[in-house]
């Protein structure tokens, strides 16, 4: 049996999607690469969550038997919403992915995690073959960091060990609790943890590892080196 109520029924995305036209052409250029019997990683974002409905719309069509792994709740609801068969890390490995990203430099290094899904993305993204990070030219930057912090997920029992690290050892500009909007005090991760958003002086290749390093550090916004490929709008 299936659930039958509006809310199974409805997609989940917040606020208007700008560029649409532009977004839903980079979406349709990824459903093309579905190919039958893929595992597939659905990350996050308006691009993102545009693709997911171009390849529910060939699932459906064209009869594909594919599982997605989906590295949100929000994705997850999507997928149920769009009859798309979702699995997990621990039962399937993704072939490829499609995810979102704050910024891109030109060494297409990333930040992720002004959604607070880093941890899954970036477990999701590191197991995949390839993943199609899908931006729009406003995510471009000379200099990484130069817009948005770096998200920090950590153990809700190391914030403060957490916060003296970062001090010591990259003397950052700010370091910020993520508050919630919806809910009285901070943003709680889905993995339960605590986001810390961090502005540095300048980013260097080392700090995704030396920030990992840290005792109480889950994962950081700070993507290096991964097996990726950017799709512009």
């Amino acid at each position: 049996m299936t659930w039958n109520n509006p809310l199974a029924k409805t997609l989940k995305w917040s606020g208007e999607i700008s560029n649409q036209a532009q977004k839903e052409r980079v979406a349709q250029q990824v459903s093309s690469f579905v190919e039958d019997g893929d595992v597939i990683g659905v990350g996050s974002g308006s691009t993102a969550f545009l693709a997911l409905q171009a390849i529910a719309k060939r699932v459906t069509e064209e009869s594909l038997k594919i599982q997605a792994i989906p590295t949100s709740k929000e994705a997850a609801l999507n997928c149920a919403a769009l009859n798309v068969p979702v699995t997990t890390l621990t039962a399937a490995r993704p072939r490829w992915g499609f995810d979102g990203a704050d910024e891109v430099d030109e060494q297409s290094r990333l930040i992720k995690g002004r959604g607070g899904a880093l941890f899954a993305e970036k477990l999701v993204i590191a197991s995949s073959a390839k993943t199609y990070i899908l931006v729009d030219k406003s995510k471009f930057v000379k200099k990484l960091g130069s817009v948005f912090a770096v998200p920090i997920e950590v153990d809700p029992r190391a914030i403060h060990l957490v916060e003296t690290k970062l001090s010591d050892y990259f003397d950052p500009q700010s370091i910020t609790l993520r508050m919630a909007v919806s809910k009285d005090g901070p943003v709680i991760t889905e993995a339960g943890n605590l986001l810390l958003d961090v502005r540095f002086s300048e980013i260097i290749s080392t700090m995704e590892k030396e920030i990992s390093a840290i005792p109480g550090v889950i994962e950081s916004g700070l993507f290096f080196d991964y097996p990726i490929e950017i799709l512009s709008v």
